[in-house]
């Protein structure tokens, strides 16, 4: 849902301005597109991450992933909620990869925001990344095995 910062509550709008601030830290010299994010976890630490770039690419990290590597780190395993602000008028979605990464714990809501404007997007880890891949997909994957072995035994009388 696309929004203005003004309809957001008072911690959210708090939220949206740690996820800005912590732009500031980004390590962006290659894009210079800074990002920042800021992670509520679910005893309402808040976690900031800021994009760190590298010469080799592929070994850059999002801010989103700083953030939840951080609060890994630090011993959390369930979010609230997250806020993510780059530059751009227009809320910037998270790369796929983060997508996957901030699915991996769940469904919870994400803001999306800017530093140049009100504008503001709010959605879910699963309205960003719908038919996601994420953990129940491998336990459901497990019981559906052991219940085709299970089928297979019985049907061959063993």
């Amino acid at each position: 849902m696309t929004t203005t910062k003004a309809n957001l509550s008072e911690f959210e709008q708090k939220l949206v301005d740690k996820a800005v601030e912590a732009m500031e830290r980004a390590y962006c010299k290659y894009s210079n597109f800074k990002v920042g994010a800021a992670l509520v976890c679910e005893d309402g630490e808040i976690i900031i991450g800021a994009n760190h770039e590298n010469a080799s690419y592929g070994a850059t990290i999002c801010a989103e992933r700083s953030a939840v590597v951080t609060a890994l780190t630090k011993g959390h395993r369930k979010f609230k909620m997250i806020a993510v602000a780059t530059e751009l008028e227009g809320p910037c979605s998270p790369c796929g990869i983060c997508r996957q990464f901030l699915i991996e714990f769940g469904d919870y809501k994400v803001i999306l925001g800017s530093s140049t404007s009100d504008q503001i997007i709010e959605t879910s880890t699963y309205g960003l990344l719908p038919y996601a891949f994420t953990p129940k997909s491998l336990d459901d994957h497990e019981k559906e095995t052991e219940e085709r072995h299970h089928q297979e035994e019985t049907k061959n009388g063993h």
